[in-house]
């Protein structure tokens, strides 16, 4: 992608995971445009950089967001309403559409390491953690809601090139490796080395149509 730069729509720019990925595409060259429902809490600025005021709850404009738009990148996450609503599926349900209308091929959707692959089980010891201290933490809508996404896309998106991160993600700090792709290694990682493994994974056509975790291969 260095070679010729792309045009970003991310949703979810102003999260954990997202300032770090904004700034990376932004240091590579690409443009991104993010829609936010508060300016204020991006905390960077770029000539290349188009915030735009909205909620993915609106029903309208998705395809004008898609215009001149490459890739869309997804890094949603709201606990408490998903216990509520699957919010996360709703919406991967209309980007998708407006993505065929606009002729937009690539999606990433980052999900979490508990999330359950389609039409498989969790590995025992996962299941019991998920079961555990996802429970407690009030995450079991949000994994619910992520598996959603997963079967949608693998049922009714093969037309489309979309990625699923499940990503094991616990703090900021400095960078602890490089981040790989796996169907059952995972690595509690950082914010940042997500981010950078999910710029990583638009580059790896491999990569479509899979719903891996991630796991450190090399530590610092």
């Amino acid at each position: 992608m260095e070679a010729s730069p792309s045009t970003f729509l991310v949703f979810g720019a102003t999260g954990r995971t997202g300032q770090h990925f904004v700034k990376i595409a932004l240091a590579n060259g690409h443009k991104v445009k993010a829609l936010v429902r508060d300016m204020t809490k991006m905390k960077q600025q770029h000539m290349n950089l188009e915030l735009i005021q909205g909620s993915i709850m609106d029903n309208e404009g998705m395809d004008g967001l898609l215009h001149d738009v490459d890739v869309v990148i997804c890094m949603l996450g709201d606990a408490q309403q998903q216990q509520k609503e699957a919010i996360n599926t709703l919406f991967v349900k209309r980007i998708i559409p407006a993505m065929r209308r606009q002729r937009v091929k690539q999606f990433l959707y980052q999900a979490g390491g508990f999330t359950r692959p389609y039409k498989e089980k969790l590995p025992w010891l996962t299941w019991i953690l998920k079961n555990t201290v996802a429970r407690r933490a009030g995450l079991l809508g949000q994994h619910k809601d992520n598996e959603s996404v997963i079967e949608y896309l693998v049922d009714e998106a093969q037309d489309i090139d979309w990625i699923v991160h499940r990503a094991c993600i616990i703090a900021e700090g400095p960078t602890k490796g490089i981040l790989k792709r796996d169907q059952t290694k995972f690595s509690i990682a950082t914010f940042g080395d997500c981010a950078a493994y999910n710029y990583g994974l638009l580059k790896d056509d491999s990569a479509i149509h899979t719903y891996d975790l991630s796991y450190y291969s090399k530590s610092f």
